[in-house]
């Protein structure tokens, strides 16, 4: 995954900086999201990956299923992802280009993890400390998931905060093997 990451890095950045220049973040980040999917589905897959289909073929039907979503610049960034054989890596620009962009805004992604439903107070009290840790804004979405057993799991960009039972029996069954 780190290959695919560094492969989309330079498209994510060069496309930010393009829309934060022309003031367009939100529509940058709207016609990503929809190639991105666009590109995720089934058919439009095995289109991509048929060695058959032309670069031609491939940017017309592209270019013609997006329409009017696809501003000029987003029609330039298709023909260079068909020219240099980069179109499988759209999911990965679309996430990077969302990443660049709350960091821009000064806002983070956050998913906590817990055992059970969390009270509104709880997860809001969290996120105020999380908000406070990190010195940003952070955008929480809480998932429930019995396997961690209780306590929390948080995850912010590359930090991962696991006060989790699960994770405290594994480090204790670790230490005690050791």
């Amino acid at each position: 995954m780190a290959e695919i990451s560094t492969i989309a890095r330079p498209y994510a950045v060069a496309a930010f900086n393009l829309a934060k220049e022309k003031k367009s973040l939100t529509e940058w980040s709207e016609m990503l999201e929809f190639l991105a999917q666009v590109s995720l589905d089934e058919r439009m897959h095995a289109f991509i990956n048929d060695s058959k289909v032309s670069d031609e073929d491939r940017e017309k039907t592209l270019i013609k299923i997006a329409g009017k979503k696809l501003n000029a610049y987003g029609e330039n960034l298709i023909k260079l992802l068909i020219e240099y054989k980069r179109l499988n890596v759209l999911p990965q620009i679309s996430e990077l280009f969302e990443t660049l962009k709350a960091t821009d805004e000064g806002t983070l992604d956050a998913e906590i993890i817990v055992a059970s439903k969390p009270t509104d107070k709880e997860v809001d009290t969290l996120v105020k400390s999380l908000e406070k840790k990190f010195n940003k804004k952070i955008d929480a979405k809480v998932t429930i998931d019995e396997a961690i057993i209780g306590g929390i799991k948080v995850i912010v960009g590359d930090t991962v905060i696991d006060a989790s039972v699960r994770e405290q029996l594994q480090n204790l069954a670790y230490a005690l093997k050791s």
